[in-house]
C-alpha cells in the first residue's frame, strides 16, 4: 500500500498523501509513487496541472523519520527522495498545493517549488531540521531567502519556527487563506483556471518565471548529501531517539 492517492479531474491531475494514521509522513515507497505519478503527468498532454492535497486535516508531518531510520537501504531512501526534489524543481507543468492543517519538514519546503499554495486557517508550517541535527533539504536554503529574505527564511528553517497561514501568506509561502470547508475546491478551480490556458505559453512563462534550474539542482544535492551524513551522525541520532522518547 503506497498511501497515495491518484486521480484526474479533467485536465487536472491530484497526487494525495493519504496516510492520516501517521499524519501522511511520507515513506521512501510514497516518494517512489508521487515521482511515477508527477512524471506520467508530465509525459501526459491531456494533464495541464498537478495538485498536491492531505488528508484528514494534516497536509504532511514530513519524512517518516521511523521508516528512513530503520531502513536498511538508507542510500536508497536518500536516492529516492533526491530524485523526487529534482523532479519537482524541474517540473514544466504548473504545481498547485492545497493545504490544511500541519505542513511539517519537507511539507513546508516542497510548496517553495508550488506555483499557487492556498491554505486554511488551521493550517501551520515548522520545519524542526536543526532540533533534530539535521539540514533544510528542498533547496530551502536556496529558495527560502529568496522567497521571504534571510530574517524570515532563518526563523522557519532553523530556528524552529512555528508560521501561522496569516504569517505564511505575509512571508510570500502561501498566495490565499481559505477557510478549511472550501480549501479542496477553490484549490482545484484555481487549477482547472490554470489549465485552461494556452499549455505552451503556461511552461515557457513558469520557465521565465523559474529561472536557471540548475543552480536550485546543484543546491538540492548538496543538502541531501549533507541530510544524509547527519542522519548518520551521532548529534542526529540522539536527536532522534530523544524526539520519539518524547513522543
Amino acid at each position: 500500500m503506497t498511501h497515495m492517492d491518484i486521480q484526474r479531474h479533467g485536465a487536472v491531475q491530484t497526487i494525495r498523501f493519504n496516510r492520516p494514521e501517521k499524519k501522511n509522513a511520507i515513506s521512501g515507497e510514497m516518494y517512489a509513487a508521487i515521482s511515477e505519478a508527477l512524471t506520467t503527468g508530465e509525459a501526459d498532454a491531456s494533464v495541464r496541472a498537478h495538485v498536491l492535497l492531505g488528508a484528514q486535516g494534516a497536509f504532511t508531518a514530513g519524512n517518516d523519520l521511523k521508516d528512513f531510520m530503520a531502513s536498511g537501504s538508507l542510500a536508497q531512501d536518500i536516492a529516492k527522495i533526491t530524485q523526487f526534489l529534482k523532479l519537482v524543481a524541474g517540473l514544466e507543468k504548473p504545481l498547485i498545493a492545497g493545504v490544511d492543517g500541519l505542513a511539517v519538514g519537507v511539507g513546508t519546503t516542497l510548496l517553495m517549488h508550488c506555483d499557487l499554495v492556498y491554505a486554511s486557517p488551521e493550517s501551520y508550517f515548522q520545519t524542526p531540521f536543526t532540533a533534530l541535527g539535521l539540514v533544510p533539504e528542498a533547496g530551502s536554503s536556496l529558495l527560502g531567502p529568496r522567497i521571504m529574505g534571510h530574517a524570515l527564511a532563518f526563523e522557519l528553517l532553523v530556528a524552529g519556527g512555528k508560521f501561522s497561514a496569516e504569517q505564511a501568506l505575509i512571508a510570500g509561502l502561501v498566495n490565499t487563506v481559505v477557510p478549511s470547508d472550501a480549501l479542496e475546491a477553490e484549490t482545484l478551480k484555481a487549477a482547472a483556471r490554470v489549465a485552461a490556458m494556452p499549455p505552451e505559453a503556461v511552461k515557457i512563462s513558469k520557465r521565465l518565471l523559474k529561472g536557471d534550474g540548475a543552480e536550485v539542482a546543484k543546491r538540492i544535492e548538496d543538502e541531501v548529501r549533507l541530510f544524509g551524513e547527519r542522519l548518520r551522525s551521532e548529534e542526529c541520532q540522539a536527536a532522534v531517539r530523544a524526539f520519539f522518547q518524547r513522543a
